[in-house]
């Protein structure tokens, strides 16, 4: 169980919890968290102290003036960034007294972060259901469309997590990628390797970069089965289904082979950062979710109802041939 806040959810927003050095060369905390936050101005900093809005783990408020290691960890509301409105619905899917299973539009992050704090798939959530006790169980990048599920409860909330963390919830996924060249619909192969394919690499997240890095000389540790649903003379519209579940995973073996995800801001080329597109969604889709439910025993399968806008004209919920 993690630390628990002394602060409540407020607005669908949980306090933020900083971890302070106990030795330092930093007189009091408030001079760390200066330094700590150089992008804020210092006085505004120390004004929040003083109306007590920086506090101990008792909901105490720390002085400007307290000394460095007299306490370990603070807890603050952050500041409300100015944020552009996501201009898309979040659709609740399933709701029980443990579980909440929702489908989440492109361009809306799982969790607050950055400049996005009201427009994240949690805060929404949590004044919708009025419940502040409602944790994301799992994670989706904020420019894939589809399934998300969120613990109702603590009580149950690891008996959930565990079944991400063991790899005992079966996901899948649908993409479209620019058809690559030289396809052939009589043999549909990505970079040569003939559909369906197991693809697998070995994929590294480094602190402080964006992309992931692919290791070709170490030992794979990401695998995707990739089958075909359907062709045009455009697009290859794809289902994923990956076997574990490394940041970015699909996007990276996709590009590997040739079929970058159209609309990708990340690969196979990181692009300038940019305002968001609405109308050029990227085309990743969680499509389905199935697992046994470790408290009833009940075998679970959720789907989306989303579809996505550049797959070729056809059933885009049908099954591979041969699965």
């Amino acid at each position: 169980m993690g630390m628990p806040s002394p602060l409540p959810v407020r607005d669908g927003v949980g306090a933020t919890r900083l971890h302070v050095p106990l030795t330092g060369p930093w007189p009091t905390i408030a001079d760390y968290m200066v330094e700590r936050f150089f992008h804020l101005e210092p006085e505004l900093l120390r004004v929040r102290f003083d109306r007590g809005e920086i506090v101990d783990i008792d909901a105490r408020a720390v002085p400007r003036d307290a000394p460095l290691g007299s306490v370990e960890f603070v807890w603050y509301y952050r500041e409300p960034p100015v944020e552009s409105v996501i201009p898309f619905e979040i659709e609740v899917l399933h709701r029980d007294d443990d579980l909440v299973v929702v489908d989440k539009p492109h361009f809306l992050p799982t969790t607050p972060g950055g400049k996005f704090l009201q427009n994240s798939a949690l805060v929404r959530l949590r004044n919708l259901l009025d419940n502040p006790d409602l944790a994301p169980i799992h994670r989706l990048d904020r420019a894939t469309a589809g399934l998300l599920m969120f613990s109702a409860r603590p009580a149950t909330r690891g008996a959930y997590q565990l079944l991400f963390e063991t790899r005992r919830v079966q996901k899948t996924y649908e993409a479209v990628s620019a058809r690559p060249e030289g396809w052939d619909p009589e043999r549909p192969a990505l970079a040569g390797h003939p559909l369906p394919l197991v693809y697998r690499t070995h994929i590294d997240k480094h602190r402080g970069e964006l992309r992931v890095r692919v290791d070709d000389e170490r030992e794979p540790n990401s695998e995707t089965l990739i089958e075909l649903i359907r062709a045009d003379d455009r697009v290859v519209h794809t289902l994923l289904r990956p076997h574990s579940g490394k940041m970015h995973q699909l996007r990276v073996h996709l590009s590997a082979l040739g079929a970058g995800i159209l609309n990708d801001p990340f690969y196979p080329e990181l692009r300038p950062e940019a305002p968001d597109d609405f109308a050029r969604p990227m085309q990743l889709l969680a499509r389905e979710l199935s697992f046994t439910d470790p408290l009833s025993g009940e075998d679970r399968v959720f789907t989306t109802r989303r579809r996505l806008q550049d797959a070729p004209a056809g059933d885009a919920a049908e099954t591979p041939a041969g699965d």
